[in-house]
């Protein structure tokens, strides 16, 4: 019978996680799985061979049974990342500030890993853009954002839906959103809400010089095309890391893509209440 492989991924504090990770390996070595931590992750947890229920310099492979993130949603985005495409569920412990995206607080760890082992957890498809440019082809489980750089003039950018053009924006920017994405950049932008299992992707502006500017959702098989009508080069970033730009007349195409990464959730676990728990916790 063969080992059951859990993938591992943290954030950079590991002095945080130390204790999870301990826990975490005597419970899947309860079970008759291992924890494997790549070459990255061994080296950041100073971790030595021999610890029961831990495999290390492993790297991260599409037949693990689970990936385990620990960490804020960045550290999630990474592991959905890694795992888009397949059908590897992420469990994620939010050892961050909001953790929008993550399947348990640190509380209800050893519970939730224990129902992920037996099999027992919901899972949840979440969608990505796929975005086509002069820097290649990416994916973002969250948001694009294309931006004028630091000192640079105000961006200029029209954008077309489906064919026809919608209009130019003089703007520092835009984002365009999944979902899951909505809300993050695009909230901070004024941009609407989109609840998980709506389809389609939302595009919001960052500091817009007009009052016109208004965030548009866009239908799932439409595609957007944006135009870098500026006389500078655009940043462009995906889930928050730069992947390249945009020079002056180039442009780039976003379109929605569905399934594209799975998500561990419990029981009775809603985007309504985890809207209200995330973001009430952060008005108090």
């Amino acid at each position: 019978m063969s080992t059951r492989t859990i993938t591992v991924l943290t954030h950079g504090r590991p002095s945080e996680t130390a204790g999870a990770l301990r826990e975490l390996a005597e419970l899947a070595d309860r079970h008759g799985a291992v924890l494997a931590l790549d070459a990255d992750e061994t080296a950041k947890h100073s971790l030595s061979p021999g610890v029961a229920g831990i495999a290390l310099g492993v790297p991260v492979t599409a037949d693990a049974e689970l990936c385990v993130a620990l960490g804020g949603d960045g550290t999630i985005l990474r592991a959905l990342r890694a795992y888009a495409g397949t059908s590897v569920p992420v469990f994620a412990v939010n050892f961050g500030q909001v953790g929008f995206l993550s399947t348990v607080e640190p509380e209800r760890m050893r519970e939730g890993f224990e129902r992920a082992l037996a099999g027992t957890l919901d899972v949840l498809s979440l969608p990505a853009i796929e975005l086509d440019g002069p820097a290649g082809r990416h994916t973002a489980l969250n948001d694009v954002s294309v931006h004028r750089k630091v000192g640079g003039r105000v961006a200029e950018l029209s954008y077309a839906v489906g064919g026809e053009e919608i209009g130019s924006v003089r703007c520092d920017g835009l984002v365009v959103a999944t979902p899951a994405g909505s809300t993050g950049y695009n909230l901070a932008n004024g941009g609407p809400v989109m609840a998980w299992g709506v389809a389609g992707m939302v595009v919001s502006f960052i500091a817009p010089h007009s009052l016109s500017a208004r965030a548009l959702v866009i239908a799932p098989d439409d595609v957007l095309v944006l135009h870098n009508n500026s006389r500078e080069p655009l940043a462009v970033s995906v889930d928050g890391r730069p992947v390249g730009e945009i020079a002056p007349q180039q442009e780039v195409q976003a379109r929605f893509a569905d399934d594209v990464a799975t998500l561990a959730q419990m029981d009775g676990s809603s985007f309504y209440r985890r809207l209200r728990e995330k973001f009430g916790r952060l008005s108090r």
